[in-house]
């Protein structure tokens, strides 16, 4: 399975920013943890602080036809951009939110979700192993058609 791990604003500093939220995995951490616990996935890690770049991205694979699903934690702009949340709806193959950190636990402004209305399904709360999750969750689907 080839899978696309979007990561949006911010996760590149993860290791350094607000651990009671994040912990302290780094990115690079959690990219090998997947490579670790999914051995036959083929993984395409991509992460921007820049959401044109993002949604760039999400064009580029579109196009492609490549991946069989993705990953995505798009940091604050899963609440806040629409673009982000149109691009992602052109996308045909399953599409997982994750988010480390549970969502619905903190500030009101996190509860809504732009782009996890248009994913198959988010997971929030599980630190890195949300992304664990997420992967299987797309292993599921496939092997469920």
């Amino acid at each position: 399975m080839n899978i696309l791990i979007l990561n949006g604003p911010n996760l590149n500093m993860l290791g350094y920013r607000e651990r009671s939220h994040y912990g302290s995995e780094t990115l690079v951490d959690i990219e090998n943890l997947l490579r670790t616990t999914f051995p036959s996935a083929v993984f395409t890690f991509f992460q921007s602080n820049h959401e044109g770049e993002l949604i760039e991205t999400i064009h580029d694979a579109v196009k492609s036809g490549a991946y069989q699903g993705f990953v995505c934690n798009f940091g604050a702009f899963t609440h806040t951009s629409v673009a982000i949340r149109d691009a992602l709806a052109m996308v045909e193959v399953p599409k997982i939110e994750v988010h480390l950190s549970n969502i619905h636990a903190r500030e009101e402004f996190r509860h809504t979700s732009l782009t996890g209305a248009v994913s198959t399904g988010i997971i929030a709360g599980f630190g890195s192993r949300s992304y664990i999750y997420g992967v299987q969750a797309l292993f599921d689907i496939a092997s469920s058609k």
